[in-house]
C-alpha cells in the first residue's frame, strides 16, 4: 500500500490521509472544498463544487492518474437542493461519467456545502 500526500489539495483534518494506492486502485478520502493555499471555502455551491473536484484532481494527479481514470465516485451534498447546480459542475471534470452515489448530509466539515471521494483505476 502507499500512502498519497500532495499540498497541491488540503491537508487531512483528522486521522486520515488524502488517499491509498493497492493493487493498481486508487482511493481518495471525501475531498471538501478547502483551498489549499488559504484554507478557507469559496462561497457558493459552483465554487465549492469546482473546489472540490480540484482537490480531487490533485490527489488523482499525485498517485499518477487523472478524472479519466476514476470509475466510482461518493459525493456527499448538505442540502439536496443544490443537487442540480453541483451536478453541472461535477460534469466539467468527470467527463467520462464514471458510477456516482450521492447523497445529501446533515453537516459536512467546516461548514461546507459539498465532498467528494473517488475511486480510479492505474
Amino acid at each position: 500500500m502507499n500512502v498519497i500526500a500532495t499540498e497541491k489539495a488540503p491537508a487531512a483534518i483528522g486521522p486520515y490521509s488524502q488517499g491509498y494506492e493497492i493493487n493498481g486502485l486508487v482511493f481518495t478520502s471525501g475531498q471538501i472544498p478547502i483551498i489549499p493555499e488559504t484554507g478557507a471555502a469559496p462561497e457558493g455551491i459552483e465554487a465549492q463544487a469546482g473546489q472540490s473536484c480540484r482537490n480531487v484532481g490533485a490527489v488523482l494527479a499525485a498517485a499518477g492518474v487523472g478524472f479519466e481514470n476514476v470509475v466510482k465516485t461518493t459525493c456527499f451534498l448538505a442540502d439536496m437542493e443544490d443537487f442540480a447546480a453541483f451536478n453541472q459542475v461535477y460534469a466539467k471534470y468527470f467527463v467520462s461519467k464514471p458510477a456516482r452515489s450521492c447523497v445529501a448530509v446533515k453537516a459536512l466539515p467546516k461548514g461546507v456545502l459539498c465532498e467528494i471521494e473517488a475511486i480510479a483505476v492505474k
